[in-house]
């Protein structure tokens, strides 16, 4: 048996020093070093046979065919993974307790009937796995073992031989080669290593579940995020039923595409037309409203921008923003008080985009200040009407990206007109859009269209 050695490593990128430090020299945190006992073992051989040897070639050398992606079933997924699973991947998973990460691969696991899959986790029991089975809807060659060694874990892959493994999760699980409690920094970074060292070698995507901090960030060290192929973040609202999975790291794929489901009593359900759910219902026309359209990867997304303008009860006016930028809402304001004259700075603003969603697109500024200016003046906007154009500090309207695919998804939603840049205007050709395009050069102009 090797000496056990104790060292401190940062929890926040996994930096290793043998005494305590206030201050990370890697990432410049403060009071991130933890204490280790560290005792590396001898590691037990984790897969049988030899191993490949590798030969450096010549880049022109070099053939490959089109990998065949695994289809999880499931049209949201296989979007932000870029079409489905690559054979020896291995992607992480992070989200907030109880949003639904275990429910989402476990979903998963049963819609991919055609294909033997070994479900791993470290958390739950197989009793309770086989009670979300049961709500979910059983089915296909899924086997469930509840282990958190990856010696023994290893060793049930040899006897099920499964086509795709998912661990859940990556934080409850131990390697006997570092001697050092589970979700340490040591553990963390040696089991990712290993299950990284089984995929590759094996061709066998693996699917990994990680736990979040306060902040939101993924738990563990950052090395965790660069081993892996893809990070994948699952959010949403407890108090809404939509779930938004992006990603954020991703090789194989886009990061700007999402998937969007809705969760329900017998699991997740994919929501492939967002505008119909995110656009509220109303009878009544009221004013602070207005609808953005917003663009998510290649998918265009119609949204409803609620603004509540009132005179300030206190000395300070508040602000608040759920699901915008505080910052951008607060550059707006001032390009609406400086440039479009509207005294703003003695009253409360509070904005809500409707859904519980984060949206991050400059192409909603113009429906945010036309609803700030909506709710101020209690002038309600045109129900049919909806915007697509990003605001300069002077109060110009400049042009965003995609405007063409913006439109035709507006024309067939069924509204009357839409506000953009008429820079976008210039190489457009209106005729072939039934909706009526309204080309704007700065704000006041939107503004006169709307309220004259």
């Amino acid at each position: 048996m090797a000496k056990a050695k104790t060292y401190y490593f940062c929890q926040e990128c996994g930096y290793q020093s043998s005494s305590w430090l206030g201050r990370c020299p890697e990432c410049g945190k403060f009071g991130t070093f933890v204490e280790e006992v560290v005792q590396t073992v001898s590691p037990t051989k984790l897969l049988a046979g030899n191993e490949p040897v590798s030969v450096p070639k010549r880049i022109q050398e070099i053939s490959y065919s089109e990998t065949t992606r695994l289809s999880t079933r499931c049209g949201e997924f296989d979007r932000v993974l870029g079409g489905g699973i690559v054979p020896g991947s291995l992607l992480l998973l992070g989200g907030e307790p109880g949003i639904g990460k275990s429910t989402l691969l476990l979903q998963t696991a049963l819609a991919m009937k055609e294909i033997r899959l070994l479900y791993v986790s470290g958390e739950e029991s197989e009793q309770q796995i086989k009670m979300r089975a049961d709500r979910i809807g059983a089915g296909g060659e899924c086997y469930v073992v509840s282990e958190t060694s990856t010696q023994r874990i290893f060793e049930h892959i040899d006897s099920v031989k499964p086509e795709l493994l998912i661990v859940d999760s990556i934080q409850t699980i131990v390697s006997d080669a570092v001697d050092s409690p589970a979700s340490s920094v040591s553990q963390i970074r040696q089991c990712t290593s290993e299950f990284q060292h089984y995929a590759k070698t094996t061709g066998t995507p693996v699917l990994l579940i990680g736990h979040i901090t306060k902040d939101g960030t993924l738990a563990g060290p950052k090395v965790m995020e660069h081993i892996v192929d893809a990070v994948l973040q699952f959010e949403g609202d407890r108090n809404y039923g939509f779930r938004v999975l992006r990603a954020l790291k991703n090789r194989f794929g886009s990061t700007a595409e999402i998937g969007i489901f809705e969760m329900q009593a017998n699991g997740l359900r994919e929501v492939p037309n967002p505008s119909e759910y995110l656009l509220s219902q109303r009878d009544e026309n009221l004013s602070g409203a207005a609808i953005a359209a917003t663009l998510e990867g290649a998918r265009p997304m119609f949204i409803e921008v609620q603004s509540l303008v009132s005179s300030a009860v206190y000395g300070t006016p508040q602000r608040n923003a759920n699901g915008f930028d505080m910052r951008r809402l607060s550059m707006l304001l001032a390009i609406l008080e400086k440039r479009c004259g509207f005294k703003l700075g003695s009253k409360d603003v509070f904005l809500n985009i409707a859904g519980g969603i984060k949206v991050n697109d400059p192409a909603i500024d113009m429906a945010v200040a036309c609803s700030i200016l909506s709710s101020n003046v209690d002038i309600p906007i045109p129900p049919r009407a909806c915007f697509a154009a990003e605001l300069g500090l002077s109060g110009e309207v400049r042009p965003v990206s995609r405007v063409e695919q913006r439109i035709s998804e507006a024309d067939r939603l069924g509204f009357e007109r839409i506000f953009i840049s008429k820079y976008n205007a210039k190489n457009l050709d209106l005729k072939r859009f039934q909706i009526e395009v309204v080309p704007v050069s700065v704000i006041e102009e939107a503004f006169r269209a709307l309220f004259a």
